[in-house]
């Protein structure tokens, strides 16, 4: 390696970075227990362990980046073995067998047949500024084992902060061991590598000529001496001239070496408390439940901290970012930077687990880098405070942050009860409305693309002027400024906004619908509609509202084989000439737009096309970055993009939006104390619960129950003032002061099973376009393969005297089974065949 000139200076210091002795630590009991994942590895598939300091994403096979937020520290880290009396190298990272996720940590296990290495990852929060994720290694070996741990010093701030080319390495000798400073151009910055007990590798010399060689770690291991301890790979970095001194760097790792057990407790109990405090759910299908929770921890673990002076904060603020990937020989690491509107879709789930604090930050994030006309940000880079960031195209880029400020703002509020922080933060909500509302550049009233994107970033058209996509948030965001003013005892703006919102509604509908097609146009392009068959008109419903007045033939086209991949949701239809299934925005499959879809039918009360939405998103969670969603797939195969962003903000988001308020029909009001619902059970379940479900500063647990023809709800207050249970429809029954509500269920109910393709394949399941039902019928629109037969599962709810099926069979409930079944064979032909099937009674 090169030495460069602040790394021939710090020669000088390295007496005093010998001060204390790296060593091996005693092993400490690990998370065992809980919440897991188990899979066996598949060598190319990603994961990801993050905290608000550290970062580990690689491969399951072992291989990985590291970051000390926001630097990435190494890459390239890879193993190797030589076992005592076995003269043949071992390529460990090819020995990769299992892999387990917990909340806290992941292990990789290695297995040959002379030893078995452990690696367990874990990345605290509650580590020491300037120190990242650790890695355990703990070996158990029939022989002593030389190990060599091979990895490409980076010391690369993640873009755009200025890089420094390849850092150039000293070893730093400890007694028997050292460590690696890692030096690069800068005084202000450097880093440190170690693993108590090893012994450097390479070390070109100044001489030789210039050549980048992977930095060795080697430790040998003596089973009678080292059984029962874990190596840790230790990280840290310097970004002031004090930070980045070799006595600075080796306290830093020096403490982080001897503080480990204590750090992991904590880290663990902070996990299990998350866990037990956040709101949890109880179903039939354990691994929804288990999905819930995932979505929860994955959302918890993309917090990252940052000191911003450039907003005048000298204290620690933690943001969300959008997502982690492997940054590959890039200097970022997938979406690995705080995003505006991805935040802010993605605390509606953030406000239904009831993590208020971290709703609380990441609008005060969002609120300090607001710009002074009002617009609300939308990318800020983790090293944004140390460039020009506001010269760059990227902090202000969309136009949805706005809307969806105010939209959240609000969501905040009726699910914390915390109306102070409305009123602290009123200049913020009256900037962004003020910006909103007088930014329409066709003169229509509606708050319009000229302020950056809406949704798509690229069109190939031309980029639109006004997206329904972006008319339609304008709409509810006007909804929500009349109720946030009202809370503020500003009658005015309130009634303004709400004549606004009425007003939008109805343009809306006569700029948009197309009656010719019986559809909504993507754009209106001065005059001009665009007529792209898309998803977008979706958003309509998501934060409740009447939604569109004409949208019936859109759900069935939405719900069919052209936009309904058994993984999820295409933004365009599969016939539609723009289609490309393997572009970013026309005709890809994101989980979030799966996630809008399931909310607009839940809400029009379409729970069958609702519920597979939200199941195709939720078994993702152990189907790639296990414990997390990916960002996009194709449309046209089950298969992620191979620059998906793996473990994903709010694609995990729409796992728990749409199962608490869709699935549990959940709408809460914590400054009344009252909980609105409107649930969509699947037929074949009997019962489930929603535990620690917070109201403001009150909890409940919500019990689910089927008697008969009736859905019983219960509450049951775990701490807090009472809170009480409300219902919009006059069919429902609100009994024993507010604790009690009970819904009529239709005499006759059928569920779908929902499960995922395997990966590569192309559509192929059945899809329910429709679904209708009065006192004594029930009409289901139905497509699915030529001459395949559909199983629905069926239950009677109440005696249902002659009844019949016209297009399908009923079968009787088996001896081990309380449903029938009612199965549907399909006309034959090629490819999806359609079928209408009416039950009578």
């Amino acid at each position: 390696m090169r030495f460069s000139f602040w790394g021939l200076i710090a020669l000088c210091s390295v007496a005093a970075a010998q001060t204390t002795t790296l060593r091996p630590i005693d092993n400490f009991p690990l998370q065992d227990h809980g919440l897991v994942i188990r899979r066996h590895i598949e060598a190319n598939q990603p994961f990801t362990v993050a905290g608000t300091r550290g970062l580990v994403v690689g491969q399951q096979d072992g291989q990985f980046e590291a970051w000390v937020l926001p630097i990435k520290i190494l890459s390239h880290f890879t193993i190797e073995a030589n076992v005592e009396g076995y003269d043949v190298p071992i390529d460990v990272n090819q020995a990769a067998r299992e892999i387990e996720v917990y909340p806290d940590h992941t292990t990789i296990t290695y297995s040959h047949i002379a030893f078995t290495l452990r690696q367990t990852i874990f990345a605290p929060d509650e580590a020491k500024q300037g120190t990242g994720a650790v890695v355990l290694f703990q070996i158990d070996s029939i022989r002593p084992v030389d190990f060599t741990f091979r990895f490409t010093p980076e010391m690369r701030p993640m873009w755009p902060e200025r890089g420094s080319g390849v850092p150039s390495a000293e070893w730093v000798k400890q007694g028997a061991s050292g460590f690696y400073i890692l030096h690069t151009d800068y005084p202000d910055l450097a880093g440190a590598v170690a693993i108590p007990g090893a012994q450097p590798g390479i070390m070109a010399p100044y001489q030789e000529k210039p050549h980048v060689y992977p930095l060795e770690l080697k430790l040998h291991y003596d089973p009678k001496r080292d059984g029962k301890r874990f190596f840790p790979l230790l990280l840290a970095e310097g970004t002031t001239q004090a930070t980045a001194t070799n006595a600075a760097l080796a306290e830093k790792i020096s403490t982080l070496d001897t503080t480990l057990p204590t750090l992991y407790a904590e880290h663990a109990a902070r996990y299990a408390y998350m866990l037990s405090t956040l709101t949890s759910i109880e179903t039939p299908d354990k691994h929804l439940n288990n999905d819930f929770q995932w979505a929860e921890m994955s959302i918890e673990q993309l917090r990252a901290a940052t000191v911003d002076k450039t907003v005048n904060r000298n204290t620690e603020e933690i943001g969300l970012v959008a997502g982690y990937y492997s940054s590959g020989d890039s200097a970022r690491p997938g979406f690995g930077w705080f995003f505006g509107r991805d935040t802010l879709y993605t605390l509606y789930a953030v406000n239904s687990f009831g993590d208020f604090t971290l709703s609380r930050n990441a609008l005060e994030f969002l609120i300090e880098r607001q710009r002074d006309d009002g617009k609300i940000m939308h990318e800020y880079s983790q090293t944004a405070m140390n460039t020009d960031w506001r010269s760059l195209p990227y902090m202000y880029a969309a136009a949805d942050s706005t809307p969806l400020f105010l939209t959240q703002m609000l969501d905040y509020v009726r699910a914390s009860g915390d109306i102070s922080f409305l009123r602290e933060h009123r200049e913020a909500v009256e900037k962004a409305w003020r910006f909103e509302t007088t930014h329409d550049a066709d003169g229509d009233g509606i708050y319009d693309n000229t302020q950056g994107t809406g949704w798509v970033e690229s069109w190939p058209p031309g980029m639109p002027k006004q997206e329904i996509y972006l008319a339609c948030l304008d709409q509810q965001a006007s909804a929500a400024m009349a109720k946030l003013s009202e809370l503020l005892g500003d009658t005015a703006t309130s009634s303004a906004a709400s004549s606004r919102a009425a007003a939008i509604a109805k343009k809306i509908e006569a700029e948009y619908y197309m009656p010719a097609t019986q559809s909504y146009a993507f754009s209106s392009n001065t005059g001009t509609l665009d007529r792209t068959a898309t998803i977008f008109p979706a958003i309509a419903w998501w934060n409740s509202g009447e939604g569109l007045s004409h949208a019936t033939p859109s759900f069935e086209h939405w719900a069919s084989h052209d936009f309904s991949t058994d993984w999820g949701l295409r933004d365009i239809a599969e016939s539609d000439p723009l289609y490309d299934p393997i572009s970013y925005h026309q005709g890809s499959v994101w989980p979030l737009f799966t996630g809008w879809l399931s909310m607009a039918e839940y809400r029009t009360g379409r729970a069958l096309a609702g519920y597979a939405y939200l199941m195709q998103t939720a078994n993702q969670t152990t189907t790639q970055d296990l414990g997390a969603v990916t960002e996009l797939l194709s449309g046209a195969y089950f298969e992620p993009f191979g620059r998906s962003t793996s473990h994903q903000l709010w694609s995990s988001s729409m796992v728990i939006t749409p199962a608490m308020r869709g699935l549990f029909g959940i709408d809460i009001d914590a400054p009344a104390k009252t909980v609105h619902l409107d649930p969509h059970l699947p037929a074949d379940w009997n019962d489930a619960e929603v535990h620690q479900l917070h109201i403001g500063d009150s909890i409940i647990d919500l019990s689910y129950h089927r008697e008969g023809q009736q859905m019983v709800v219960h509450v049951k207050q775990v701490s807090g003032a009472a809170v009480k249970l409300a219902a919009d429809k006059e069919t429902v029954k609100v009994t024993n002061n507010g604790q009690t509500a009970i819904f009529q269920l239709p005499a006759i109910e059928v569920t779908l099973p929902q499960h995922l393709p395997l990966p590569g394949a192309r559509t192929s399941q059945p899809k329910v376009l429709s679904q209708t039902t009065d006192a004594h019928s029930m009409k289901l629109d139905l497509e699915a393969q030529a001459g395949s037969t559909v199983t629905f599962k069926l239950r009677k709810n109440a005696e249902a005297p002659n009844l019949t099926a016209e297009g399908a069979t009923i079968v009787p409930p088996t001896a081990s089974g309380n449903l029938s079944q009612l199965q549907i064979t399909l006309p034959a032909g090629n490819g999806y065949q359609r079928k209408t099937i009416t039950l009578h009674w």
